[in-house]
């Protein structure tokens, strides 16, 4: 499993940017939203909004068929952590201002601001699709599929939200990158309303204790 896919599994990061010419391409197109449509765009908000923690389980299928398993925490508004099973040594991590990228095996850490990824549509406080265009809303048995960009730069990728139906649940979600590669999560054994330490999402520097150590 490679570090694109790990980035773009929730947080939608890539490492390369789209050609000039792939990036001025037209805006997705919104689809004609019906008063049914507008009616579960609020029941989906409002569901969303609150979901305060969460615990769950992933299961992560990416472009390539690479698969990988792991637990995640959320606490709206901003903070989530993302850690895969074994062997994968790696931890992602949203503190409400930054996502941390962490490869604990070779102790390194990137990070890039929250709001520029697909995870702020989940994690934001409120949760609004004002701002948003809804490319594809659809009904099947028991289920809502959601697709939506953000208005003002819909190159940084879509994100699809798939909830069961009756009561309404989020159990999957997909992030097409800048690359156009799709990397999509479902959850299972969620739970909500669970109190949650709040150093799961704090970035703990391994060699902070040294360098204090050096200072004058």
């Amino acid at each position: 499993m490679n570090r694109r896919a790990v980035l773009a599994s929730f947080f939608g990061l890539t490492t390369a940017r789209l050609s000039a010419a792939a990036a001025a391409a037209a805006p997705p197109a919104a689809v004609t939203l019906t008063p049914q449509d507008n009616a579960d765009l609020q029941r989906i908000a409002a569901y969303l909004g609150g979901i305060r923690t969460m615990y769950a389980k992933f299961r992560q299928v990416a472009s390539g068929g690479g698969i990988a398993t792991g637990q995640l925490w959320m606490a709206r508004p901003g903070r989530m952590r993302f850690e895969y099973d074994p062997p994968s040594p790696i931890l992602l991590l949203a503190d409400m201002f930054y996502v941390y990228y962490v490869d604990k095996e070779l102790i390194q850490m990137s990070k890039v601001g929250l709001k520029s990824t697909p995870a702020w549509l989940l994690l934001r406080d409120p949760i609004t699709f004002g701002d948003l265009i809804v490319t594809r809303l659809e009904r099947g048995a028991n289920t809502l599929r959601l697709t939506v960009v953000e208005k003002v730069e819909p190159d940084n990728g879509s994100l699809t939200m798939v909830f069961s139906d009756n009561p309404l649940a989020l159990q999957q979600w997909s992030i097409v990158d800048q690359q156009r590669k799709t990397t999509t999560v479902s959850l299972y054994d969620e739970r909500f309303g669970v109190a949650l330490d709040p150093k799961l999402f704090v970035y703990q520097d391994p060699y902070a204790a040294s360098r204090r150590q050096y200072e004058p």
